[in-house]
């Protein structure tokens, strides 16, 4: 078969913007082939865009001799242009089709495809992902990535509205960002590097100049965990703010989730009809528990957990059920998070680290950070941490360090609530762990 060029042809617009009221009009689409069906003298080509489908009509006593050897020729997933004449109809669902008065095929796609992007046949989540150039043509995915990518923007409007700066720091670092061996080593000139786990200590030197930033980026953890919320490659939407505490970040991130699960809402309610997620607009502010209060709650759930110890995935499914919502974990013990977490003043045992869970799923992990180098020094040791190793941050802590907090969001579980999807790697293009280093 000999392949058409794109020639002049010029797209007229996307296939959700062919309404009823345009009877009559001549419209040229590009797209591919979804579906056909043949009823002997019509036939029927549902062609897909990424705004959705429209049905191609092609009656064979009515089109020329190239339109119907092209429609002939034409089969799933066919990268396609179509120019021709809309119909207002009420056999179709939008009430509109399209009658072809040509039709060029740009390139062709092997007959066996290995799932169906329909969705009528299921595949299995491992097929999917060897496949998923194609999977990602699964009306239910372009959804899923629409509405994380009208939440990015609801972020970055949010946080820019707020006074933030965007700011990229680097992945390729000298030494560990938060101690720990979830670390991909890497060879640097001959020297070893490391993939970065998270820009924190970065964004904390750069509030010392910029006061309030932020940064959208990859980040590598090297997780043993194989489970339905980890990955080794992650998205992380960062924040760091000067002269603030946890109090102020966390009213900061509230309003930010209201506002996101609002805009998607807003901006994206034929997606959330497509996934059937009904999203709700949370009230603010969130309910506020401690560590201790947590235990409680789960000691009268029959769940004993020693106090310091983390709240393991279980304990968080029955607390998902108690506050199946939006809810911030305050006070956890000192020994628990991370060396920059700053210990309370009256009581150095707990910390002013937090998260916010969405039901049983830690979406955010935050907290006012240490702004004092002994004390910093004193925590890396505490942690069996060499501060040596950290050196470089911590001779920013020479010149004029002032109190900060921050947090960070991993986007891929944010994109689990705002979808309902129950996998993190169906809410990431080409997802990274343990098992999946392909496509």
């Amino acid at each position: 078969m000999k392949l058409d060029s794109i020639g002049d042809w010029v797209r007229t617009g996307y296939s959700a913007n062919v309404t009823p009221d345009m009877d009559g009009e001549e419209v040229t689409l590009f797209g591919w082939v979804q579906e056909i069906r043949d009823l002997g003298g019509i036939r029927f080509v549902i062609l897909q865009d990424r705004e959705g489908t429209i049905q191609v009509t092609v009656l064979r006593k009515k089109v020329s001799a190239e339109v119907l050897s092209k429609s002939d020729a034409l089969q799933r997933r066919y990268s396609v242009a179509v120019k021709g004449t809309v119909k207002k109809t009420n056999m179709t669902p939008r009430g509109i089709e399209v009658l072809p008065k040509e039709i060029k095929i740009f390139s062709t796609a092997t007959g066996q495809l290995p799932i169906d992007i329909t969705g009528k046949t299921p595949a299995l989540i491992e097929a999917r992902l060897d496949a998923r150039a194609l999977d990602l043509c699964q009306e239910s995915n372009i959804a899923t990535f629409k509405i994380q990518h009208s939440a990015l923007a609801a972020i970055r409007g949010f946080l820019f509205q707020k006074g933030f700066l965007e700011v990229h720091t680097p992945r390729i670092i000298a030494s560990a960002t938060e101690g720990g061996a979830a670390l991909f080593a890497v060879d640097y000139f001959g020297e070893k590097a490391f993939l970065a786990q998270s820009p924190q200590l970065y964004k904390e030197q750069l509030v010392m100049s910029l006061e309030k930033v932020f940064e959208v980026g990859a980040f590598f953890r090297a997780e043993e965990s194989h489970t339905r919320r980890h990955l080794s490659e992650f998205v992380s939407v960062d924040i760091e703010q000067a002269f603030a505490d946890a109090e102020a970040v966390m009213s900061l991130l509230e309003q930010l989730m209201q506002h996101t699960c609002r805009a998607v809402k807003e901006n994206c309610p034929k997606e959330l009809e497509v996934l059937k997620h009904k999203l709700k607009v949370p009230t603010v502010p969130f309910k506020r528990l401690t560590y201790a209060e947590v235990l409680r709650d789960l000691k009268k759930e029959g769940i004993e957990v020693p106090w310091g110890e983390d709240i393991p995935t279980e304990a968080f499914r029955v607390l998902g059920k108690l506050y199946p919502s939006f809810y911030f974990i305050t006070d956890w013990p000192t020994h628990s998070k991370a060396f920059y977490i700053k210990p309370r003043d009256d009581n150095p045992d707990l910390c002013e680290g937090f998260d916010l869970m969405w039901r049983w799923i830690e979406l955010v992990s935050g907290g006012t950070r240490i702004a004092e180098k002994d004390l910093l020094v004193a925590r890396l040791k505490e942690q069996g941490l060499n501060p040596e190793a950290f050196r470089y941050h911590l001779q920013a802590f020479d010149y004029g360090m002032p109190p900060h907090a921050g947090w960070a969001i991993g986007l891929e579980r944010l994109t689990m609530m705002l979808t309902g999807k129950k996998n993190i790697r169906e809410v990431t293009f080409y997802p990274r762990d343990r098992d999946r280093l392909t496509p």
